[in-house]
């Protein structure tokens, strides 16, 4: 069963593997917020299964660097965190430590597989028989991965909870300017036009034929007088024109609001859940708590 890191089995799985890059995480004690390493590599068989983390444990032991069986491990890569099970630092402390030039055989995976299957007098006391546990040895003739679920199988320890997530459309309003109006006077003007009729005075002399005209009148009631002048004003009327101001017309500015319902669409997501049982039957169970 030869292992390989896993970008010597793959060079290019960080697009293989969808995710945040399994290098760098920080890893903890299980259930708190105690920092105990950080993940430098994985390990993966020859069908490309995880098989191993290696880990630098140098917040617990400076500088040493063991290897953490999968299913030892819970990763959460949206908090981009690893939690150990059922480990503690002495456990950490007697497994044999990880170098570079180690060879990855099956006599130095024994190593690792016993400091796991023992349990520690911390881990009795604290985590039961869940931490560890004592086995005959086995045969690496017939040994497979399977012999050791509980420390390769992800899904032996616990169940395993999947966040489906789903977006919808949250309606608000926001209140813009959407125009401006300007109301205001100014003053136009035109020619107005007004008929007055007026009188004139105006004299007429009217030389009349009387009939005693022609008759000899005495020389008693002759008056010869020389100079004598009649007097007569005239007068005449002429249009007297002034501007008045009235109230033409009365405007009111007011708003009116009109209500209308706007559709907007916008395409959302949601997460669904793929089940490959491999023919394998299932139940399904639905939790309205």
């Amino acid at each position: 069963m030869p292992l390989q890191k896993i970008d010597e089995f793959d060079p290019d799985y960080r697009n293989t593997f969808e995710g945040n890059d399994i290098k760098g995480m920080g890893v903890y004690v299980q259930g708190t917020d105690e920092k105990i390493g950080t993940v430098n590599d994985a390990v993966v068989d020859d069908q490309g299964a995880f098989r191993y983390l290696i880990v630098d444990i140098g917040f617990w032991i400076f500088g040493k660097k063991i290897l953490l069986p999968v299913g030892k491990s819970r990763i959460d890569s949206t908090a981009n965190r690893v939690y150990v099970v059922g480990i503690t630092r002495e456990q950490a402390e007697n497994l044999p430590e990880y170098q570079e030039h180690t060879t990855l055989d099956y006599d130095y995976e024994e190593q690792v597989r016993g400091g796991y299957r023992t349990p520690s007098v911390e881990s009795s006391a604290t985590l039961g028989a869940t931490a560890g546990r004592t086995t005959p040895s086995p045969n690496p003739n017939s040994y497979t991965y399977a012999d050791d679920a509980d420390l390769y199988d992800v899904s032996a320890h616990e169940d395993q909870t999947f966040k489906l997530y789903q977006e919808r459309l949250v309606a608000n309003k926001q209140r813009r300017k959407s125009g401006e109006v300007l109301i205001s006077k100014h003053v136009e003007t035109e020619t107005a036009r007004v008929a007055v009729p007026v009188e004139k005075e105006r004299v007429v002399i009217e030389r009349v034929t009387s009939q005693d005209t022609g008759k000899v009148v005495s020389a008693e009631a002759t008056d010869f007088r020389e100079g004598e002048v009649a007097h007569i004003d005239l007068y005449e009327e002429v249009p007297d024109i002034q501007k008045e101001a009235f109230l033409r017309e009365e405007v009111k500015v007011q708003k009116v609001v009109d209500k209308e319902t706007v559709e907007a669409q916008e395409t959302i997501r949601r997460e669904e859940l793929d089940v490959d049982t491999d023919g394998t039957r299932i139940e399904n169970k639905t939790d309205r708590g």
